[in-house]
């Protein structure tokens, strides 16, 4: 499996905190002097970007194999755009993304199925570190109570099928070679916080 170097991803199920997690380590981030970083997100800002955002809000409607096209077409500008994920890592920068190929392997797979996720998925590298914020779907359930209004994805039946997936998924991502930690979000942010910055602050880029 190729791997990017200077490129860390969050994954995890809607609630778990990879929106989070990726604000408080640029918050560390921005502490260390002449440190180059870039945060990042999927689905991105990009106009392919929007149309996947319109479909997870239920404001347009797309087969689920559209939809993982989609992904996986807005992901390939992320990854291989002027100034993408590629061109930063490579010249020393260090990127960061709030989700990555993980997702659409679980999301998606769940809802079309394996082959066609895996297919369009399969040339993209992994990142240097993955790291699995792992949560009972019962507590992230209960953190998005509150929220005006919920995805598509943002129930308690898919949420326990997404936990599941990624739980598999990760020991395969692991056996062919990509490192992935996992962490338990249901701990305190901070603490969470803590535990992402032993394992980013250990990279070779923080050690240059």
């Amino acid at each position: 499996m190729e791997i990017i170097p200077n490129f860390v991803v969050f994954e995890g199920g809607d609630g778990s905190g990879t929106t989070t997690q990726l604000k408080m380590l640029c918050d560390r981030l921005k502490n260390i002097e002449n440190f180059p970083f870039f945060s990042t997100f999927e689905p991105t800002e990009g106009q392919i970007g929007k149309i996947i955002r319109s479909t997870l809000k239920k404001e347009t409607f797309l087969q689920p194999n559209t939809l993982a096209l989609l992904f996986a077409a807005d992901r390939n500008e992320h990854l291989d755009a002027k100034d993408g994920i590629m061109e930063r890592a490579k010249r020393g920068e260090f990127v960061v993304s709030d989700r990555y190929a993980l997702s659409s392997l679980v999301y998606q797979g769940i809802e079309c199925g394996d082959e066609l996720p895996l297919f369009i998925n399969s040339l993209f590298p992994a990142p240097e570190v993955t790291i699995f914020l792992d949560i009972d779907p019962k507590i992230a359930m209960d953190r998005m109570k509150n929220r005006s209004s919920l995805e598509i994805y943002e129930y308690h039946e898919f949420q326990e099928k997404v936990r599941h997936k990624y739980i598999s998924l990760i020991r395969i991502y692991r056996r062919n070679g990509a490192r992935v930690e996992t962490i338990d979000a249901s701990l305190s942010a901070q603490e969470v916080s803590d535990q992402v910055w032993s394992i980013v602050s250990s990279l070779p880029i923080f050690k240059q």
